[in-house]
């Protein structure tokens, strides 16, 4: 685990000179590691020689006794080697044991692993008489939502919202103020812990996963690719997309001209040297994923902090195209990214302060008023 841990973070280990602590760490972890296998071998190199010596003093006592008693008339030598073998024939398992006991411990170790891995329930499970839904048009409603990270606190107390159907929603607010968390209940990554939330007035518990997922998407800030060419990765949530397709997806959200500046354009394996793209070209890889999958909800939880501000400007003018039929919650600390949303919802400590459009938060004096004077000041 160490070892991944490091090789992992290897660039912050770099930048932060943490090798002579690694060398240290790793090393003592080898030494024990080292010490444990040594115990092993010493129990194994004592238990089979004397298994051995056993074996052997009591053939020779056989043999001697078998000897002795031929002598005397009284045994003959097919009845001592008889003998012989059913002694030869008894320490040999034993001696198999050693091989057998130290397999049995590894495949115990490890069964335990996999045992609890199969035994853990699921923390969203599927709905047992899933309700269908037909043709979703994006209304969310949160009806006394209660929700807290297992015994932790509650982040979200009591909450109510409504979010009318193709209306663009952003959540503001200071970290930590329920924000993800909300996004991450519309995504059903976690249940409440009591009250509902709805979509098209269907509880997200009674939807199955294949209509939940194909109605709402998440698009998140870590921006992943899978192995495989481009196209694959846009075309992710549906692998039956049309190449024409894929490059209209790609074009609506700007990332159409880098693309075709790969080696091979749409066909270029991102995991291979020359296919390798930057953070904010991920992004862009990650939108048009999510624009051909054309969900009802989609939300956007800091997706467009890895843009600089000339991809920022040229994806907002997509994303009001885009956004414009479809329910969407954006979740961004750059109040850019405010501008385009029809409501804006301020949240501290899982409440919402402030509930309004844009203009009219700008020009009063809570909350939002002040973030957006402070962002202000800081482009100057």
């Amino acid at each position: 685990v160490k070892f991944v841990e490091t090789m992992t973070g290897i660039r912050a280990g770099k930048a932060f000179r943490t090798e002579p602590r690694n060398e240290v760490s790793f090393g003592k972890l080898s030494w024990d590691y080292r010490e444990a296998n040594m115990k092993v071998i010493r129990l194994f190199g004592t238990f089979e020689p004397v298994l051995m010596a056993i074996s052997a003093i009591a053939i020779g006592l056989v043999v001697l006794w078998g000897g002795v008693r031929i002598t005397w008339g009284e045994f003959s030598v097919g009845l001592l080697l008889s003998v012989v073998l059913y002694v030869r024939n008894f320490f040999t398992p034993l001696q198999e044991v050693a091989m057998f006991v130290n397999s049995f411990q590894s495949a115990s170790a490890a069964l335990e692993k996999v045992s609890g891995v199969l035994e853990e329930g699921l923390s969203v499970p599927d709905a047992a008489n899933p309700v269908p839904l037909v043709e979703s048009h994006g209304h969310l409603l949160f009806d006394d939502v209660t929700f807290g990270y297992g015994e932790g606190k509650t982040i979200l107390p009591d909450f109510r919202l409504d979010i009318p159907a193709g209306q663009t929603i952003a959540l503001v607010g200071t970290t930590g103020a329920g924000k993800s968390t909300l996004a991450k209940l519309v995504s059903r990554f976690y249940d409440p812990s009591s009250g509902r939330v709805l979509l098209d007035d269907i509880d997200l518990r009674d939807l199955s996963q294949e209509d939940m997922r194909r109605a709402i998407v998440m698009v998140t800030q870590e921006a992943y690719l899978f192995s495989g060419s481009v196209a694959d990765n846009i075309a992710l949530g549906r692998p039956d997309a049309s190449v024409e397709e894929i490059v209209a997806a790609a074009k609506a959200v700007g990332a159409h001209e880098f693309i075709e500046q790969l080696p091979d354009g749409y066909d270029t394996d991102v995991n291979k040297r020359g296919g390798r793209v930057s953070a904010g070209q991920r992004q862009l890889v990650s939108f048009a994923r999510a624009f051909l999958a054309d969900p009802t909800v989609l939300i956007l939880d800091e997706a467009t902090a890895s843009l600089d501000i000339p991809s920022e400007r040229a994806i907002q003018t997509a994303l009001q195209t885009l956004l414009a039929d479809r329910t969407a919650i954006i979740i961004a600390h750059r109040l850019s990214t405010v501008e385009i949303a029809d409501r804006v919802l301020v949240m501290e400590h899982g409440e919402i302060i402030e509930d309004d459009d844009p203009e009219t938060l700008k020009r009063g004096t809570g909350k939002f008023a002040q973030l957006h004077r402070a962002w202000q000041d800081s482009l100057v």
